[in-house]
């Protein structure tokens, strides 16, 4: 598996995003259902409010070997500041409408 990492502007300054790198690496919560190895080949935030940038950095990813999407837990889950991104449905629905149904998409990293 060749994740693109899509993770929320926000947090970047509070969040160098080692969790979800380690539950990639342990394949612990969403990643335990995959046999394959899961190799990072690329990481970019939803570029802030309300997340507009995240279709054309996820299929820029795309054309760079990515096969699975992945938006990290504190876009969908809030994780660590408490507070999930009210945009993340329609963020989701959009690169899925984008990227298609041959692109694996995964909506959270870790709890």
């Amino acid at each position: 598996m060749k994740v693109g990492l899509i993770r929320c502007k926000q947090t970047e300054d509070m969040c160098p995003g080692s969790t979800c790198f380690t539950v990639m690496d342990y394949k612990m919560f969403e990643f335990d259902k995959f046999e394959e190895e899961v190799k990072v080949l690329g990481v970019n935030s939803c570029g802030g409010c309300p997340g507009k940038k995240a279709v054309p950095r996820a299929v820029e990813m795309i054309k760079r070997g990515v096969d699975t999407i992945v938006f990290a837990s504190c876009i969908s889950k809030g994780t660590p500041i408490g507070v999930p991104c009210p945009h993340f449905d329609q963020m989701k629905e959009a690169v899925i409408r984008k990227v298609g149904d041959e692109i694996k998409i995964i909506e959270y990293t870790h709890f």
